[in-house]
């Protein structure tokens, strides 16, 4: 939940309105006071009337007095009196009966969009509606009157008003997770795999388990009619390995028990959806003459190895090591809290959202979904069928996203929780570091894709769960402990003995 995006069209509006709020504060610093004449020669005002017209939205109706209709028609003929350009006249010399006959329809068409487009942005304005989007108003089913007042209304949507709920004490569980020696020698193991090194089996020995074979491949593709040769080339004996570039399902027991010299044949059905279209949807006949067989040697726990990692022997790597994914767990925790945090919030928050806003909201999520596929390197025929397969949630996804948006802007606005600009750069300064970027460099792309918004919407969205964390109610539980295997069981004994061994020296050498 903490990880997903932030809806687009609303953080736009959300820094636009804050945008606006600023510029007027500025504007309104400057502007000198009005005086009471000043003040009724602007005329009669609008009669607004603001009704509710279903979730998240108002219906706004408007009238215009009569008076501001002749005094904007009349400010519209003098505009155009000065640079009119007439038959037999000089300019700002012909009558306005001239004017009227020649302009009238035009001119009753700017000052038609002119008033319409003030008082829809004064009726928002002025009665503090928190829009989602500008005013839907039909100008072109509206008509001027030759007398009497304009009338015309429009729907806007709004903001939800909703009660948050308490925000103290929410009660939440923390699994307390503790790192065990399994994972440290899972972790010692894997660093010893990325340092390993291929080493070829003997001439007797047979293919085993995650070895590495060379071979001569003959593919024959169905449909083409020459084969593909494929020389010394590695395959890897996985569950789900590939001979070349093509998938095959239990390689691992098609090849282990083989010996270099062996010839090993079979056949698959390539995926319609796979990403090479030479195979896709397409059965493959494949040969294999196996040359060589490697196995990977781990590395040694020695000094070399400990003075790349920057430690002394190997119970300071295994003390290093713990801390790390001690870390990790503490991060663990830390996000399993929030998920109840929002969901919490969630249940206990009720308000409706509009369908068309729930609606232009999951296109985003859709459209994001869609460049992710792109940006995987899937085909049109794989991103079409993902496509059809997050649709379906996409809507559930879209209210949840702003529904979480809605009670957490509510919940910054309540707690006064804002971030600033230097908080904003200190964490792109961090993501930089991690990516290897200059920081004003990632700023200028955050800038220019639009993510820069939805990045300080999500560092305050972190500050009121931290805040909303230092008042909840933790209750600790523990892990339920995984049964060690046999193989590790009898491991144990021997590294505890070596470890004793090793202080027990370092002890005598004192």
């Amino acid at each position: 939940m903490a990880d997903e995006q932030q809806p687009d069209a609303i953080e736009q509006e959300k820094l636009s309105k804050v945008a606006e709020e600023q510029q007027s504060e500025v504007v309104a610093e400057e502007k000198p006071e009005v005086s009471k004449d000043e003040e009724e020669s602007k005329g009669p005002e609008n009669i607004v009337t603001i009704e509710d017209a279903g979730p998240c939205k108002k219906k706004v109706l408007i009238e215009i007095p009569e008076e501001s209709i002749k005094k904007a028609t009349d400010e519209q003929f003098a505009e155009l009196h000065k640079e009119a350009a007439i038959p037999g006249f000089r300019k700002g010399r012909a009558p306005r009966r001239l004017l009227e006959k020649r302009f009238g329809k035009e001119v009753s068409e700017q000052v038609k969009l002119k008033l319409l487009a003030d008082a829809s942005e004064s009726a928002v304005k002025d009665n503090d509606l928190q829009t989602l989007g500008e005013p839907d108003v039909d100008f072109e089913n509206i008509e001027l009157p030759a007398e009497g007042p304009m009338r015309f209304d429009f729907e806007i949507e709004v903001r939800p008003e909703f009660d948050l709920p308490p925000l103290e004490g929410i009660a939440v569980t923390k699994t307390k997770l503790e790192v065990s020696d399994e994972q440290v020698d899972r972790e010692i193991e894997q660093m010893q795999r990325l340092t390993g090194v291929w080493t070829p089996r003997g001439e007797a020995d047979a293919v085993e388990a995650e070895d590495q074979l060379v071979a001569d491949v003959l593919l024959k593709v169905e449909g083409v009619e020459e084969q593909e040769k494929l020389d010394n080339t590695e395959i890897y004996v996985r569950a789900n390995g590939r001979v070349g570039a093509v998938p095959v399902e239990k390689l691992d027991e098609l090849l282990i028990g083989a010996k270099a010299g062996d010839t090993k044949e079979t056949s698959v059905e390539v995926p319609k959806t796979f990403f090479r279209e030479e195979y896709r949807g397409k059965k493959v006949d494949i040969k294999i003459d196996i040359k060589d067989i490697k196995w990977l040697k781990p590395g040694e726990l020695d000094e070399n190895l400990f003075k790349q990692i920057g430690v002394e022997d190997e119970e300071e790597l295994r003390e290093r090591i713990q801390d790390t994914l001690q870390e990790r767990l503490e991060e663990q925790g830390r996000a399993e809290m929030t998920e109840q945090i929002y969901r919490h919030l969630l249940d206990n928050t009720d308000f409706e959202l509009p369908l068309d806003v729930v609606g232009q909201q999951a296109t985003m999520v859709l459209q994001r979904q869609y460049s992710n596929l792109i940006m995987r390197g899937l085909s049109r025929e794989q991103i079409e069928e993902q496509m059809e397969q997050l649709q379906a949630g996409s809507e559930q996804q879209a209210e949840r996203q702003l529904k979480t948006f809605f009670i957490m802007d509510k919940i910054a606005e309540k707690l006064d929780i804002s971030v600033s600009e230097e908080e904003i750069n200190g964490h792109i300064a961090q993501l930089a570091m991690q990516r290897h970027q200059r920081p004003e460099q990632m700023k200028e792309q955050m800038a220019r894709d639009g993510s820069l918004a939805q990045f300080g919407l999500e560092i305050r969205q972190n500050k009121c769960i931290a805040k909303l964390l230092e008042t909840a109610e933790v209750t600790e539980k523990k892990a339920k402990k995984q049964k060690k295997s046999k193989k590790k069981a009898e491991k144990s004994p021997k590294k505890t003995a070596k470890k004793t061994t090793k202080k027990s020296a370092k002890a005598e050498g004192q």
